[in-house]
């Protein structure tokens, strides 16, 4: 089974002091909850269930993760770090209700001050999380660390998750290869007289069957539908002739590829065509440009430019790359003016668009890895889509 081991969590936590070290923080918290997971999985290994969580490194010493009682057993199952912490302030997110857990051994936020000044003089703590993290519970953090500096240490964990190491690579090529074969089985059983839901149920089935981890969605309209940009299946109807638009994302051991290429239930139109030709010739002009030490910039313009010739600018909404990794959209997400290059190393999402024009609205998406020589797609079902669709203009999965 593909996981990210113990040393490489290790390795992460020596990286992050070493930036704590050059910004002046002797400590940093790491915030997550069950929606905003990236960090603190990043650096723990753990993602909540209900409730929050945060781990604390310092730079002496390992680091210890906070979590909640409900959550505890939870914790200790999927946490790098073995020493478990409880707060109550952490417990279950969706009520105010104050909950007793008579069997809990908390500690709290002015016992874990204490706990890191031991080790030395606690000036600065720098704070992963702060546009996650509840107001209040910001507050307590401030009264308990009261006259430290807390700083937003944000950017510290963006640097470090920009670039991915051959384990995080192999479960990003994991989640891509599940959701192929729930597209796949998308696209051989539509049919008109199926509801949208009846469709997506086949890609979440087969994705759970062959090993997701979690499928964080699967955004499935048709027809006029597709217009919506991005909207869950609904127990609309589809129809002979609809145009799918299905956007799958697959999460192994935290790590989130997605796929997207448009098809017909039924007869396609030739209008259709035309519209899928446009989107399929966009992306391949976006893919021409990947390559390690290449400006972002070039990407969007090259897509910008294509549609442009077509003359679809007006249905072009926002830009057409973005970054994937722990979270299924993550920097970089460039556009025309963006100065960064790419690096060997990154992982991008081509998300190639068009909305409201009048013979569809759809995209192209799949997961990359950017090598020094240009990239290596993560999903071979979009790449068969593609190549098939340019020789055949067919949506083929043989």
């Amino acid at each position: 089974m593909i996981k990210i081991p113990k040393a490489e969590f290790a390795a992460r936590i020596e990286k992050l002091k070493a930036l704590m070290r050059e910004n002046d923080m002797q400590a940093c918290l790491i915030y997550g909850d069950e929606y905003r997971k990236e960090n603190l999985r990043y650096m723990s290994n753990y993602w909540p269930l209900f409730e929050r969580g945060a781990v604390i490194v310092s730079m002496t010493g390992e680091p210890f993760v906070i979590a909640a009682p409900e959550g505890e057993m939870f914790c200790r199952e999927m946490s790098a770090w073995p020493d478990i912490r409880l707060l109550p302030e952490f417990a279950c997110v969706t009520v105010p209700d104050k909950i007793e857990y008579p069997q809990a051994h908390y500690t709290s936020l002015t016992e874990i001050c204490k706990g890191l000044q031991e080790s030395g003089p606690l000036q600065r703590l720098g704070i992963v999380g702060i546009d996650s993290m509840p107001e209040p519970l910001m507050r307590i953090i401030g009264d308990s660390f009261a006259g430290i500096e807390l700083v937003d240490a944000g950017e510290l964990l963006f640097q470090l998750r920009m670039t991915k190491t051959a384990n995080e690579v192999a479960c990003l090529q994991e989640a891509a290869r599940i959701a192929d074969a729930g597209y796949k089985l998308m696209i051989e059983q539509v049919k008109p007289g199926m509801t949208e839901l009846e469709l997506a149920s086949l890609a979440y089935g087969e994705c759970i069957k062959q090993g997701a981890e979690n499928v964080p969605f699967c955004l499935l309209t048709s027809g006029e539908r597709v217009r919506t940009i991005i909207g869950r299946a609904s127990g609309k109807v589809i129809e002979d002739g609809d145009m799918i638009m299905a956007a799958i994302a697959v999460q192994v051991e935290g790590y989130v590829a997605t796929l997207n290429f448009p098809f017909v239930a039924g007869q396609m139109r030739e209008e259709q065509k035309k519209f899928i030709d446009i989107l399929v010739e966009a992306e391949d002009a976006a893919l021409g440009r990947i390559k390690a030490g290449a400006g972002q910039s070039e990407v969007v313009r090259a897509v910008k430019a294509c549609f442009k010739d077509r003359n679809v600018t007006e249905f072009d909404l926002y830009p057409p790359l973005h970054g994937c990794g722990l979270a299924e959209a993550e920097s970089p997400y460039p556009d025309e003016n963006t100065e960064a290059k790419f690096v060997a190393g990154m992982t991008v999402n081509t998300d190639v668009s068009l909305f409201g024009h009048p013979h569809g609205s759809n995209r192209i998406e799949e997961s990359l890895l950017v090598t020094e020589g240009g990239y290596e797609s993560m999903s071979k079902l979009v790449r068969h889509l593609s190549r098939t669709w340019k020789e055949t203009a067919t949506i083929s999965v043989d």
